[in-house]
């Protein structure tokens, strides 16, 4: 069954709806900690769910730096956080979305009702809480991957419509702080998942991002990437938030894709 809640909801929602488990997703690229930063203050009764632990497997050049867990890994790890086959989840973090949104889309995929809070964190109007709960018990049933949600790197690689979601220094290849190379695949067009919020961190309208996204007019037809399959979920979300439909992900993105010989461009191509 398809999601009923919008991929987007604001904070009034959430507070009426208290069944809602919340989900902590901050993760940092500089080495920070998300536990850490969880710890020091989060949204009452959220619980910290791991970018690392449980929505990626181990890196590897192969498969690239955040690779899609293994569905037993996944399952494992949301039932521990007490996130089971009937929870609905609200996921944030402090990004505008671009950690959480990896756990909203990969839960929309399989048919669970997910969400991101818009705003994350910082719009949050109440006190923040050090204690955490004491997740109940659950069981979240392993399930493969959807195929039609996903493509590999043959596909991505074909000249589709492929969507970058890195800034554009990285897109253009001006700077790579990360991955073997610098640049972005052939053909992908460059669309950073920070043009789908506002200053403050929130959702543009649906009618913004339909006209960000005025080429698509089928998200279907849309392979996203980025870095490493993390903030491409981001325009995933922001393309089904806009009534676009749903496009897939390339998990290992420009982290797998420049780890091999294949051809990388630079500079700007048409996009957003």
């Amino acid at each position: 069954m398809a999601p009923m809640i919008a991929p987007v909801v604001s904070q009034e929602w959430l507070v009426s709806h208290p069944d809602v488990v919340v989900a902590d997703v901050r993760a940092y690229l500089d080495g920070r900690s998300g536990a850490d930063a969880y710890r020091a203050g989060h949204i009452p009764g959220a619980v910290f769910v791991s970018l690392d632990v449980v929505l990626a497997d181990p890196p590897s050049k192969e498969r690239g730096r955040h690779p899609l867990p293994n569905p037993a890994r996944f399952a494992s790890g949301l039932a521990a956080c007490g996130i089971g086959d009937d929870t609905t989840v609200v996921a944030y973090d402090d990004a505008g979305g671009a950690m959480a949104a990896r756990l909203v889309w990969l839960l929309r995929i399989l048919g669970h009702d997910a969400a991101l809070l818009d705003g994350g964190i910082q719009a949050w109007r109440g006190a923040l809480k050090t204690e955490s709960p004491m997740p109940a018990s659950t069981q979240f049933t392993p399930r493969p991957w959807p195929a039609e949600a996903l493509a590999d790197i043959d596909e991505a690689a074909t000249g589709v419509f492929v969507i970058d979601a890195r800034a554009a220094e990285r897109y253009r290849g001006e700077t790579e702080p990360l991955d073997p190379r610098a640049g972005h695949i052939p053909g992908a067009r460059n669309f950073p998942y920070l043009g789908n919020l506002t200053d403050d961190l929130r959702f543009r309208s649906r009618e913004e991002l339909r006209g960000r996204f005025a080429d698509i007019a089928d998200a279907g037809s849309v392979i996203s990437t980025c870095g490493s399959g993390i903030t491409a979920c981001h325009n995933l979300i922001a393309l089904e938030y806009a009534g676009l439909g749903r496009g897939r992900l390339f998990p290992g993105s420009w982290s797998q894709y420049s780890a091999t010989e294949r051809p990388a461009a630079v500079g700007d191509e048409q996009g957003s």
